[in-house]
Formats: structure tokens, C-alpha cells, sequence
């Protein structure tokens, strides 16, 4: 009997070494995820300042969307909620909050 393999897809031999990340293939979607990327950059900006015009509580659901906030297609998609509620916050606390009530508004029209 033959060692013969058949392989369907990328085969990785890791031994040993340090901080192994698995295959890299690139950006995928092209230009589409820079303007992503842009938007979820300006709408981290815009939140950062606004946070000193925000009460407590606001800031907390602040403070835990900005991690859901990345500049992946898909998952800003799943994550509606997070937008809403930021959405909801910027509108809340009125003329200040604007910009970001904007900036996610953008987001999420390059969504779809």
C-alpha cells in the first residue's frame, strides 16, 4: 500500500515557531471594504468625542459597541443592534451627537 494523499485545498505544515497566524489570502472586496473602513475609522473618531457630552450609562453601551465596531462587511450586518443603539444615543443627546447620528447613517447605507 502507497502513502498517497489527496489534499482539496490549501495544506499547512506548521512546526514549531512562534505566533503562527494561519494563511493570509488578502483583502477581499476590494474598494467596497476601504469605504467600510473609512466609515467605521470616522464613526470611532466621532464617538470618541462625543463620549465627554454622554452620561454614564451612555458611555458604558459606548465603551461596549466600539469593539463590535470593525471594518468587516458581514459582521457590521449582524450587528444592527450596536448601530441602533449608538444611533439612539447620538440622537438622544441632540445637536452634539449629530455628526455621529451621520456617520452611522453612511455606515450603514454602504451596508445595504
Amino acid at each position: 500500500m502507497s502513502d498517497a494523499s489527496n489534499y482539496y485545498g490549501p495544506v499547512v505544515n506548521m512546526n514549531g515557531g512562534r505566533e503562527n497566524v494561519g494563511i493570509n489570502y488578502g483583502t477581499v472586496g476590494g474598494a467596497q471594504d476601504v469605504e467600510v473602513r473609512a466609515a467605521v475609522n470616522e464613526l470611532r473618531g466621532l464617538l470618541g468625542e462625543l463620549r465627554p457630552h454622554l452620561t454614564r450609562e451612555q458611555d458604558r453601551t459606548v465603551e461596549e459597541a466600539l469593539p463590535e465596531l470593525t471594518p468587516d462587511r458581514q459582521a457590521l450586518r449582524s450587528r444592527g443592534l450596536v448601530l441602533a443603539s449608538v444611533a439612539q444615543i447620538a440622537s438622544a443627546v441632540g445637536a452634539v451627537g449629530q455628526p455621529v447620528a451621520e456617520a452611522v447613517g453612511r455606515l450603514l447605507a454602504l451596508l445595504g
